[in-house]
């Protein structure tokens, strides 16, 4: 059988999407907060988002070989935020216009990673254009992640194997389905707040954490607000370690 390159243009261009930093100018809202107010806070905080969520188990399926011509390989790993959460019971599964064409029904865990083999099937010609969707379920959150994208179809290539294949599921949350990455300096910058790396950012819709980033040397440190819906108002925090300082931003943004 020939070997098909059925996802890798689309997981590339995911991951394009997904990671891409907006410009500071085009932030989502016109509600933009450029005024804080601090308090002194002698520990760091921890703040993460709450992934846990509601969904069934799907009943997905392994797809039968005998009727697709071609197939290709794919080893999807799992990104950070989500390897603590990887469990026996979790599942990756390819969908090509919304058939499903490849199953890995359980994760492999070795030297610290968690990673999901699938072998894909299709009958796409290379001129076709095709909805790819890769979506990941998680037994401990309940819920499903999904990333997708109109592709052309390449031939002859695998995923995952020479270089580290991880997608970005986070930014494709069932829970979240809005996600929004800024630059974490900029949007202090504005409010005029001096920022140091190793410091901390976080974003919050109310009391609850939608994104958090440690600040790196770069100074164009990505940070991804993950929303329930657009139009949402975003409060940012940033912990001053230095000075012992917690800065708040109210209405800093809308999603």
């Amino acid at each position: 059988m020939k070997k098909i390159k059925l996802i890798f243009a689309l997981l590339a261009s995911l991951m394009l999407g997904a990671c891409s930093s907006s410009d500071d100018s085009n932030n989502g809202g016109s509600s933009q907060g450029t005024s804080y107010t601090m308090e002194p806070q002698s520990e760091a905080p921890v703040w993460q988002v709450n992934w846990d969520y509601n969904q069934e188990k799907p009943d997905w399926q392994e797809p039968n070989p005998s009727i697709y011509e071609n197939w290709t390989i794919m080893l999807v790993q799992m990104e950070e935020e989500l390897k603590p959460h990887v469990s026996e019971e979790d599942m990756v599964a390819v969908f090509v216009n919304n058939e499903l064409r490849g199953l890995a029904p359980t994760p492999t865990k070795q030297e610290g990673k968690a990673y999901f083999l699938i072998k894909a099937y299709g009958n796409e010609a290379s001129s076709q254009t095709v909805n790819v969707s890769l979506r990941y379920y998680s037994q401990k959150l309940k819920q499903i992640f999904t990333l997708s994208d109109n592709i052309k179809i390449n031939s002859d290539e695998t995923t995952g194997i020479d270089t580290d294949f991880i997608p970005p599921f986070t930014q494709g949350s069932a829970k979240y389905p809005v996600s929004k990455t800024l630059i974490a300096e900029s949007l202090l910058t504005r409010a005029s707040i001096t920022t140091l790396s190793d410091n901390i950012v976080g974003a919050f819709v109310g009391n609850e954490c939608r994104g958090t980033v440690k600040l790196s040397s770069s100074g164009t440190t990505p940070l991804v607000i993950h929303g329930r819906s657009t139009g949402e108002s975003v409060t940012l925090k940033y912990y001053d370690a230095t000075k012992g300082l917690m800065f708040t931003i109210d209405n800093a943004l809308n999603l």
